[in-house]
């Protein structure tokens, strides 16, 4: 298939265009990178003759949507809001990231049916992206599958993320410190990731569907820091300052039989192994 992607350069976004290619099919790269601004609709137009939009430019750093918060918005909802459009216009299909949408769950583990609550800018631009998504799926027939993921992880995740700065502190100061011990979370490794949307791809049945990708496991943050720290040969002390975070969500797992059932999707990297994979990679 031809198929658009677009912050194809981007975490998620680079191991996704790699595989599409290895399985043989046509990649568009849509990227400030490569000089297409996705929020550009001059640009975006031009793009066409295509079967799947795979949209993952966005800016995702939470902490920056209460610093950028004009910037953020545009982006996520203009740049889907393009993107759309685009796949109207093409009859073709759009597969859209959202995550961090449900807020403190009632119940766990947390499936799709479960209430959103978004509890931060970022997660209200997802939520108005979904919003679109279901609009344009409503009003004019667009195929659309929305994934929300739970905490990726993985080779070239920016530094500010969990696992990947744990593993900065060891290198750097040969410790680990952080704040808060206790939270837990439902942890997915990229190739996982990359997977599902690979089955997403492939899955020819979609009218509007939304999909939980996840682990179905969740750890804390202490046990994730004693699992990194074991992968290394010396003694990594780790201290927590215990400070802890106003409205904190304590504990998040996915329910992914949807995903399981529906695409024939589950993980098959678990938490202990993706981590050494990670870890001896950026090691060489």
């Amino acid at each position: 298939m031809k198929i658009v992607v677009t912050g194809s350069s981007g975490f998620i976004g680079t191991k996704i265009v790699k595989k599409l290619r290895k399985l043989k099919h046509e990649v568009i790269e849509l990227d400030i990178t490569n000089g297409i601004d996705i929020t550009d609709w001059n640009q975006v137009i031009k793009i066409n003759n295509f079967n799947v939009l795979i949209h993952l430019a966005a800016k995702t750093f939470v902490p920056d949507s209460y610093k950028f918060t004009q910037k953020m918005y545009y982006l996520n909802i203009v740049g889907t809001l393009n993107a759309l459009e685009l796949c109207r216009i093409n009859n073709a299909k759009m597969i859209f990231a959202s995550s961090y949408v449900y807020g403190k769950p009632n119940y766990l583990p947390i499936d799709e049916n479960h209430p959103i609550s978004a509890f931060n800018p970022y997660c209200q631009s997802k939520l108005l992206g979904e919003i679109l998504c279901k609009s344009y799926n409503k009003d004019f027939g667009v195929p659309v599958i929305i994934f929300r993921p739970f905490n990726i992880y993985g080779k070239g995740q920016d530094d500010n993320f969990l696992i990947p700065l744990i593993m900065k502190q060891i290198i750097k100061n040969g410790k680990i410190l952080l704040k808060d011990s206790r939270p837990k979370r439902d942890f997915v490794y990229i190739d996982d990731v990359v997977n599902a949307y690979c089955k997403a791809v492939e899955y020819d049945k979609t009218e509007f569907e939304i999909f939980n990708i996840g682990s179905g496991i969740s750890y804390s943050v202490k046990k994730i820091s004693e699992m990194i720290a074991s992968n290394y040969d010396k003694d990594i002390k780790i201290e927590f300052s215990e400070e802890r975070r106003q409205n904190e969500v304590m504990d998040t797992i996915a329910d992914i039989t949807k995903a399981n059932k529906i695409l024939n999707w589950h993980p098959k990297v678990d938490l202990r192994e993706g981590l050494f994979k990670l870890i001896s990679n950026t090691q060489l």
